[in-house]
């Protein structure tokens, strides 16, 4: 539906246009807020320990330590940026449209948001590639490290993006090696992360080594509490009562058939429908005022495609 023109001559916009264009707003906003946090995670806390839990973070904090004495403006961030401009082209030319938009853009500015934050910082005349660290606590970096890179990284996970790195790697090993992506990333970043023993320390590298099995199961939770909604079957045989709550107040839809009771013989009817946390908890107490006879199953579910909940932007 085009735009059209009401009687006072100003032109009115369709709703469902007006609604996409939010939600891509906030797709983005959540994409690069998602970027900001793996950066800062990146440059505050892992580039400063040395945690080379994998990725091209990883081998940054890795070369960094061979090259910036030598050739000082070849920092972390720097690394981190030319290695990424150069994976994303070897992946545009071997992944063609497996390297998407997204994971260029995101792989660009996390790494042009982290030469920003070093370039500020040491404007102040501090310089974490130096080894500078906020809380000279160890243990506690290593918890923010992973609490920020993990959540972040899980949230452009959930966007369909990747920060991209050691990611595009994986995928080319997929495509000639035939190997399961899941096996190809673990493989590649524990190569990075079990050689930080020889070339820093054995704290260091078992904290590298914990990190990269503690980020990997954080991203999973992550991503799992994200997408969880619910899936809810409604058995009664009062569908009035229940039915205008669904579609007026929850702004629900629901899809419903004939059923008899096993062990009554009473005749039934099942409606199913799908909402958020939210919406479950008001519908599940609605139906408890409204049908106290009614039987309800709510069931997780991490994943739906379709108007009202997922689509890919």
């Amino acid at each position: 539906m085009k735009k059209s023109d009401d009687k006072s001559g100003m032109k009115t916009v369709n709703p469902d246009k007006r609604k996409k264009r939010i939600e891509t707003v906030k797709y983005w906003a959540v994409l690069n807020f998602a970027v900001l946090l793996l950066a800062a995670g990146v440059f505050f806390f892992k580039g400063p320990n040395n945690f080379a839990t994998g990725g091209v973070s990883g081998l940054a904090i890795i070369i960094s330590k061979y090259v910036t004495g030598s050739v000082p403006f070849l920092t972390q961030s720097v690394l981190n940026l030319i290695m990424n401009a150069l994976l994303l082209i070897i992946g545009f030319i071997f992944l063609g449209k497996g390297c998407t938009f997204k994971t260029a853009y995101c792989s660009l500015v996390y790494t042009l948001e982290m030469y920003a934050m070093e370039r500020i910082f040491i404007a102040f005349g501090i310089d974490f590639s130096t080894g500078y660290t906020l809380t000279k606590q160890k243990f506690l970096e290593f918890i923010y490290a992973m609490l920020l890179t993990g959540i972040g990284s899980a949230i452009m996970f959930n966007c369909r993006a990747s920060s991209g790195g050691t990611d595009i790697v994986a995928l080319i090993i997929k495509k000639y090696a035939k190997m399961d992506i899941g096996k190809a990333m673990v493989v590649t970043d524990l190569l990075i992360a079990s050689s930080t023993f020889i070339i820093f320390d054995t704290t260091t590298g078992l904290f590298s080594i914990l990190g990269l099995f503690f980020k990997s199961f954080l991203v999973d939770g992550v991503i799992e509490s994200i997408g969880k909604n619910k899936f809810v079957t409604i058995i009664t045989a009062n569908t009035e009562l229940v039915a205008p709550f669904i579609i007026e107040s929850i702004h629900r839809s629901y899809t419903s058939f004939k059923a008899t009771g096993g062990y009554t013989g009473e005749d039934k009817t099942v409606m199913l429908t799908v909402c958020n946390r939210r919406e479950a908890y008001k519908l599940k107490m609605k139906i408890r005022q409204a049908d106290p006879a009614a039987f309800v199953i709510l069931t997780d579910t991490t994943e739906i495609l379709g108007k009202g909940f997922r689509s890919d932007i």
